[in-house]
């Protein structure tokens, strides 16, 4: 069909002009757009969250091999050492990090095993001390250079071959000046160890690094490298007078020079019997928790309290809102322990509430427990 075209150009025509028309309507309201001022209403801030975690940390006292102890745990093929600590298995797995003292060196067989008073140890007590649920070995004690610079690197060996940490012995410069901090729920722990000597045993020459004696200027210098890297500091201290149920003058005067310089928890070791817990207020009103012992975990010893010991934990809490920390320590709770030598194998640690069905009549778990725990109050920093 034939298009008009006399009706085609008309249509093209009027389609122009309604385009037109268009366009001018168009502009006006862009042009009524342009010149109206734009009003921006601020949104309210956003509130930092606060994250909170919380991790328990925990030490238990000296173990303390005695013949007769590594000899009731003799097998056909070596020594098993785990049902000594079968019935506190469960209270000691559940710490989030649990420190051990190993008083006695693991140096094992190979060295010659061997009593008091220069001590070593089969391997697998570190074998059973794991399985139970301790997660670093404190070798800071009078004990660490009774099999010399062979005991020492043999039991370090161990602990890399069962990749576990250990704390204030050393196989080098640089192991030493390598701090040891452990992230745990978030919290970061800076733990450091030292003891008051090695039975007069000198430390090899060239080798100051085996072992950490006290030195207020070296714990100065750790604790300041440990402040950047750590929420809480945590000093393990062999010290104090065998078999004194009170600390001495000394182990209070350096438990205050630790909180003076920053030191958030102290776990003592060494009396062999319990001394009991408090708070130390540093210069600066840091509250410090001190352990001043925590007795004999595992030993041959016996009575007078030598067969007594336990478990100090501590919660702790974080607290972030944005760059702001808290740290707070202030729930302290104790487990005390006892060695029993005839059941339910010879050598058990056993709760202290089933002592007397171990043989002990007294004293009890409460006399125990309020003796340890009457100097500490709640106290948050």
């Amino acid at each position: 069909m034939k298009v008009n075209f006399k009706f085609a150009t008309s249509l093209l025509i009027v389609s122009m002009l309604l385009i037109g028309c268009t366009s001018e309507k168009n502009f006006s309201k862009n042009d009524q757009k342009s010149s109206t001022k734009t009003t921006i209403v601020p949104t309210k801030p956003v509130e930092p969250k606060t994250i909170t975690s919380t991790a328990t940390v925990a030490a238990i006292g000296d173990v303390l091999l005695h013949d007769s102890v590594y000899k009731a745990a003799a097998t056909s093929t070596g020594y098993d050492f785990k049902p000594m600590f079968s019935l506190v298995k469960d209270t000691l797995s559940r710490p989030d990090f649990l420190i051990a003292n190993q008083e006695s060196m693991p140096g094992g067989t190979e060295l010659g095993l061997s009593n008091y008073p220069m001590f070593n140890s089969p391997h697998e007590i570190v074998d059973a001390l794991i399985d139970s649920g301790v997660d670093l070995f404190s070798q800071a004690n009078n004990h660490t250079l009774d099999k010399g610079t062979r005991g020492i690197e043999s039991a370090i060996n161990y602990y890399e071959q069962k990749k576990v940490p250990y704390v204030g012995m050393y196989k080098s410069l640089e192991d030493q000046a390598n701090l040891r901090v452990f992230e745990v729920n978030g919290i970061r722990l800076g733990v450091m160890a030292y003891t008051y000597g090695t039975n007069g045993i000198p430390i090899p020459q060239g080798k100051d690094y085996l072992v950490n004696l006290i030195d207020r200027e070296k714990m100065k210098a750790e604790i300041e490298r440990l402040k950047p890297v750590s929420d809480i500091i945590i000093a393990v201290v062999h010290w104090g007078n065998e078999y004194q149920r009170a600390p001495h003058i000394s182990q209070k005067e350096l438990a205050q020079f630790l909180s003076d310089n920053g030191v958030n928890i102290i776990f003592g070791s060494h009396p062999h019997v319990l001394q009991p817990i408090e708070w130390v207020t540093s210069v600066t009103g840091l509250n410090t928790l001190c352990v001043y012992s925590l007795g004999n975990f595992i030993s041959g010893q016996r009575n007078d309290y030598k067969d007594i010991g336990g478990m100090a934990e501590v919660k702790i809490s974080k607290s972030q809102t944005g760059n702001n920390v808290t740290i707070s320590y202030e729930e302290v709770s104790f487990y005390p322990t006892y060695v029993s030598r005839y059941k339910p194998t010879k050598y058990s640690v056993v709760p202290m509430e089933s002592a007397p069905v171990y043989g002990l009549p007294s004293p009890t778990k409460d006399e125990i427990f309020d003796f340890m725990m009457a100097n500490v109050i709640r106290s948050t920093n």
